[in-house]
C-alpha cells in the first residue's frame, strides 16, 4: 500500500517538476513557438466550428441510444467474441461506406458498441473502417488521383478493416475471454419495444449524422444528394420528435417548442443552417435530460460519453495543431521535414508517411488535396496510398481517446498494425499504381 502510494507521489513530483521546467525553458519569443500556439488555438477552434456540433454531438447521441436501447445480449450476439465472423466482420468492415465519419467522429460509436459487448475484433474493424471506407471519399479519390489509385484505397481499407480486427482478436483472446465469461453472467433483457421500432429509432439519426455532414460534390449524384441534404434532415427531425413523443412519452410542450424554434430560424436563417441545427440538438437535450425512464438514461448515457471523449479529443487536437499545424500552415515540427520523409520512393518513405498519416487529423476528404499537394511535390505512389490508408483511420486526438476505451496495450497494438498494413500496402500495390 506504501509503495503505491510513494509511486503516486512521485507521479505527482514528476509533473510538477516538468511543468516547472517547462515554464523555465520554454522559448517563448521564438516564432516558431509562437507559430505553434497560434495554430494549436487555430486548429481547435477550426475542429470546435467545423466538427464539434454537426458530427460529435449527433454522435454521442448515438453512442448514449446504443448503450441505453440495444441489450447487450443482443451487441455479443451478432458482435461479441463468438459471434459468427462473416457476420461480425461483414457489418465492421463495410460500416464506413454508410457512416463517411471521420477518425474523431467514429469514437462515440466504438465506444457504445465495445462498452456494450462487442469483441475486440469485430469492434476494431467498425473503429477502422468507420473513418477509412467512405463512398464519397473513394470515389473523390479516383476522380483527383486516378482510378487505379482510388480502388486500391478502397478495397484495401475493406481488406484491412477485417485483417486488423482478425489479429486484434487473436492476439487478445484471454482478455476477451474474460469479458465474455463476465457478460454471460449478466441475466437477459427483454427489450423494452419492439425490433422495428428501435430499428427505425436509430436509422433517423443516423440519417440526421450522415447528411446533416454530406459535402459539396461535382458529382453527378452526390451533387444531387448534397442539394436535398437538408430535406432529408428535417424529414428525420421531424420523425425523431414523433417519436419521442409516441414511443418515449416526451414532453410535446418540449418537443413542440424545440420544433418551432428550430422551424422559425430556420426561415430568419437560410444561409446559416448551423443555428437551427444547433438548437434542434440543444432542444433535444432539454427534452430528455432529467426525465424517467428510457428517454433519462438515453440522456444520461450520452453524457457519459461526452464527458469521456470530448476534452479528450480536444486536447488531442490542440495538441497535434501544436505540433504538425494545419493544412499549408506550419507550426512546430517544419513542414520540410514532412515532406522530405515522405518524398521520393522507397520503403522508409512509405513507412514515414503511415506514421505522418497516422499522427496528422484528417476532416473527411481533406486528405484528398493534401496527397495531390504532395505527390506534386515528389511524394510517390506507395507513400501516397499509404497516407491515404493511415491518415482518415488515425490521429493523434482519436490514439488519445482510444486509449481511455482499451487501454495502452491494446491501442497500441492497432496503431502499430494500421501502420504496419499501411506501409506493406504502399510499398507492394504502390508500384503497380
Amino acid at each position: 500500500m506504501n509503495l503505491s502510494k510513494n509511486k503516486a507521489e512521485w507521479r505527482w513530483a514528476l509533473i510538477f517538476l516538468t511543468l516547472f521546467l517547462t515554464a523555465w525553458w520554454a522559448p517563448i519569443e521564438s516564432p516558431r513557438f509562437q507559430n505553434g500556439l497560434h495554430e494549436a488555438l487555430a486548429l481547435t477552434q477550426w475542429y470546435a466550428r467545423e466538427h464539434v456540433i454537426l458530427c460529435l454531438l449527433p454522435a454521442f447521441f448515438i453512442a448514449g441510444a446504443i448503450a441505453s436501447f440495444i441489450s447487450q445480449g443482443s451487441v455479443m450476439k451478432y458482435l461479441g467474441a463468438g459471434a459468427k465472423r462473416v457476420t461480425a466482420y461483414g457489418v465492421g468492415s463495410v460500416s464506413g461506406t454508410i457512416l463517411a465519419v471521420c477518425s474523431c467522429t467514429v469514437l462515440p460509436l466504438f465506444a457504445g458498441i465495445y462498452r456494450m459487448g462487442a469483441g475486440i475484433g469485430p469492434a476494431t474493424a467498425f473503429l477502422y473502417s468507420g473513418p477509412a471506407i467512405s463512398a464519397l471519399a473513394i470515389v473523390m479519390s479516383a476522380k483527383v488521383l486516378g482510378v487505379q489509385m482510388g480502388l486500391a484505397r478502397g478495397i484495401g481499407a475493406i481488406v484491412f478493416s477485417i485483417a486488423i480486427g482478425l489479429i486484434m482478436a487473436f492476439l487478445f483472446r484471454k482478455d476477451e475471454a474474460k469479458r465474455e465469461a463476465i457478460a454471460m453472467q449478466m441475466p437477459e433483457e427483454e427489450p423494452a419495444r419492439p425490433l422495428s421500432q428501435t430499428a427505425a429509432f436509430f436509422a433517423v439519426q443516423v440519417l440526421i449524422l450522415i447528411f446533416a455532414n454530406w459535402g459539396a460534390s461535382d458529382n453527378g449524384f452526390f451533387a444531387a444528394v448534397y442539394n436535398v441534404k437538408w430535406w432529408i434532415v428535417s424529414v428525420s427531425a421531424v420523425a425523431l420528435a414523433g417519436m419521442l413523443i409516441t414511443w418515449f412519452e416526451c414532453s410535446k410542450f418540449r418537443v413542440g417548442l424545440t420544433s418551432l424554434a428550430v422551424l422559425i430560424t430556420a426561415l430568419v436563417f437560410r444561409d446559416n443552417t448551423l443555428i437551427p441545427f444547433t438548437i434542434g440538438l440543444a432542444g433535444l437535450a432539454w427534452t430528455i435530460a432529467g426525465t424517467e425512464g428510457e428517454s433519462g438514461e438515453w440522456w444520461r448515457q450520452t453524457w457519459s460519453f461526452t464527458k469521456l471523449v470530448m476534452p479528450l479529443l480536444l486536447a488531442g487536437v490542440f495538441v497535434a495543431g501544436l505540433l504538425l499545424g494545419r493544412p499549408d500552415h506550419e507550426a512546430w515540427i517544419p513542414t520540410e521535414w514532412i515532406n522530405s520523409a515522405v518524398g521520393g520512393d522507397g520503403i522508409l518513405p512509405i513507412f514515414y508517411s503511415s506514421i505522418a498519416g497516422s499522427l496528422m487529423y484528417f476532416a473527411t476528404l481533406t486528405e484528398i488535396p493534401i496527397v495531390e499537394g504532395l505527390r506534386g511535390a515528389g511524394m510517390g505512389q506507395g507513400a501516397a496510398l499509404a497516407l491515404l490508408l493511415a491518415g482518415p483511420a488515425l490521429s493523434l486526438p482519436n490514439m488519445i481517446v482510444i486509449n481511455t476505451i482499451m487501454g495502452v496495450k491494446k491501442t497500441a497494438t492497432y496503431v502499430a498494425l494500421v501502420i504496419l498494413f499501411s506501409t506493406l500496402a504502399g510499398w507492394l500495390i504502390g508500384p503497380m499504381l
